[in-house]
């Protein structure tokens, strides 16, 4: 039997990790990644931009746009959200930016993430994310154009 390469093994992984996800990981009517219909895991979009780091959202702050329901950790964040919300919300619906890249869609874990040009990337895994920061700039355009012909 032939020995898998590491890049072949995580693809393998994330693959095998889409497939055990419950139905309700997908809002029905969007592309956006949920878990029981809350946003990117309940992590509050904005402190990314705000605190730089992954903010776990709360009940009492929330904001429902594009299908889901949105969790933030204040007040101040969930309404500069409502106020603007493609501004805060992740590229590609918060599904993980390199599986996009690749022609698939996976979930996202909050601590994998990253700013690029005043946008939110965010992606299955902090091991994912170091792949995908080796060309972001080609992963991002590959992400782009496959985007529109995902679906759910």
């Amino acid at each position: 039997m032939p020995t898998m390469t590491p890049n072949r093994r995580s693809l393998l992984k994330m693959a095998a990790a889409l497939a055990v996800l419950p139905a309700t990981a997908f809002a029905a009517t969007t592309k956006t990644y949920s878990s029981r219909g809350v946003a990117i895991d309940g992590s509050d979009a904005v402190a990314y931009f705000t605190e730089g780091k992954p903010v776990e959202g709360s009940k009492d702050f929330t904001h429902e746009w594009n299908g889901v329901t949105w969790r933030f950790s204040s007040a101040k964040n969930r309404d500069l959200f409502a106020a603007a919300p493609e501004d805060y919300a992740p590229q590609y619906g918060g599904f993980c930016a390199y599986a996009v890249a690749q022609g698939s869609l996976a979930s996202t874990t909050p601590e994998a993430w990253k700013i690029v040009d005043g946008k939110l990337y965010l992606n299955y895994s902090r091991r994912i994310q170091r792949r995908w920061d080796r060309n972001i700039p080609e992963y991002i355009a590959d992400g782009d154009r496959n985007w529109p012909s995902l679906s759910v």
